[in-house]
């Protein structure tokens, strides 16, 4: 019998990589206890980090509207990180994303694997390269991966990779970032369809 995924307490309690001792509070996945579609970033950002729930910033919304876009119900979907603690570096009052180092996102590990195991997604989509390589084990670019239906999980669940949504923030105009966030609803909408193929 599945177990339920890992709780705000287990996160909080954690103390395998250096992240905590910066962060506010652990950041735990939350959505759907059996969600046929599920959604992995690199880590939380500053708005997630002090609200203790994912994709609550930014990038957050930017998702939200891509996965209403997409025609995903956001009651089949639940939203995770690789990393589960925020990583930033502070320039002047602010705290900055700094990409998380492979040991902070291999000493979480095994938090993603149990909520996969617990979830039991049809479906992963791995939301930026970070994502990706925690779901694969390996690197990957993403455009690479966007090319074919054969990425899995070890665990066999089918991998949509596409870029995060930080992505489209970050582009450096008006038409990239069009063209990037139609990339992320296109990615979803093969995820949505994937899922509602395997159920």
């Amino acid at each position: 019998m599945a177990t339920a995924p890992p709780g705000k307490d287990d996160i909080d309690a954690c103390r395998r990589c250096p992240l905590w001792e910066r962060a506010t509070q652990g950041v735990p996945g939350r959505g759907a206890r059996h969600a046929r579609v599920m959604l992995v970033g690199e880590q939380p950002g500053d708005e997630e980090d002090r609200q203790g729930k994912p994709f609550v910033g930014p990038a957050g919304r930017v998702l939200k509207r891509a996965v209403d876009d997409a025609g995903l119900a956001p009651q089949t979907c639940y939203v995770t990180n690789a990393v589960k603690h925020f990583s930033w570096e502070p320039r002047g009052t602010r705290r900055i994303h700094k990409t998380p180092a492979q040991k902070e996102i291999a000493a979480c590990r095994d938090w993603l694997e149990a909520e996969i195991a617990s979830v039991r997604p049809a479906v992963i989509v791995a939301l930026g390269a970070t994502a990706l390589a925690a779901l694969l084990g390996r690197r990957m670019a993403v455009g690479a991966a966007r090319e074919t239906d054969a990425l899995a999980h070890p665990g066999g669940t089918p991998i949509v990779a596409t870029f995060h949504p930080s992505a489209v923030l970050r582009a450096p105009d008006e038409e990239a970032r069009r063209d990037l966030y139609g990339k992320l609803v296109a990615d979803l909408r093969r995820a949505a369809a994937r899922a509602a193929r395997d159920a």
